[in-house]
């Protein structure tokens, strides 16, 4: 399917669109209910989650339709840079231990060994999902990926979201990773095309 819908890099002014669209994309996602059980919080714990990654020093992010969808990606100069644990826990109370905790499981599954794009994070609201909006943010990101030869990284967190990265041609690197009784993540990897 392709998706005629406007692709954009988000300036400073957009940052709350993107704040929006993930938090509402990720709302009931096994991952984030289990990072932020207390549902009545989980909207803001969330907010500020993503707003940490739109703050790294190589942070891309991407908005597509009229917001209904978002793509935030760490360029590869840069990796996550975790908030200091005294920070997580006054932002994220008892969910910031759980942060912490897969922060440090999917760290050791990041890969050093070349420069790389890292998907940090991609959603599409709920009244859109399956309407090809993934996958054209994905083509969007990885065609310029393939001109620069980068590779991509991300960690899938869903079995839906891994079939969606399989068919843009990610592997899977090693095993799923779990912490305690976390949702399983997928490690993926991309070599770039030429």
């Amino acid at each position: 399917m392709t998706v005629d819908t406007p692709y954009a890099s988000v300036r400073q002014a957009d940052e709350q669109a993107v704040l929006d669209v993930l938090t509402e994309a990720f709302m009931d996602d096994p991952l984030a209910c289990w990072l932020f059980p207390e549902a009545s919080e989980r909207g803001r714990l969330q907010s500020h989650f993503y707003r940490s990654l739109l703050i790294q020093p190589t942070a891309e992010a991407y908005l597509i339709g009229r917001g209904e969808g978002a793509s935030v990606w760490l360029g590869p100069a840069s990796r996550e840079e975790p908030a200091p644990e005294a920070d997580q826990k006054a932002v994220f109370g008892e969910s910031g231990a759980r942060l912490q905790a897969v922060g440090e499981a999917l760290a050791q599954r990041h890969p050093g060994h070349e420069p790389h794009l890292y998907l940090a994070c991609m959603g599409v609201v709920g009244r859109r999902q399956g309407a090809g909006l993934g996958s054209a943010m994905l083509r969007h990101r990885l065609e310029r990926a393939d001109a620069d030869g980068l590779a991509a990284y991300l960690e899938a967190s869903s079995p839906r979201s891994r079939t969606l990265y399989l068919r843009h041609g990610f592997e899977d690197l090693g095993e799923p990773v779990r912490v305690a009784d976390s949702p399983l993540l997928w490690p993926m990897w991309r070599r770039p095309r030429h």
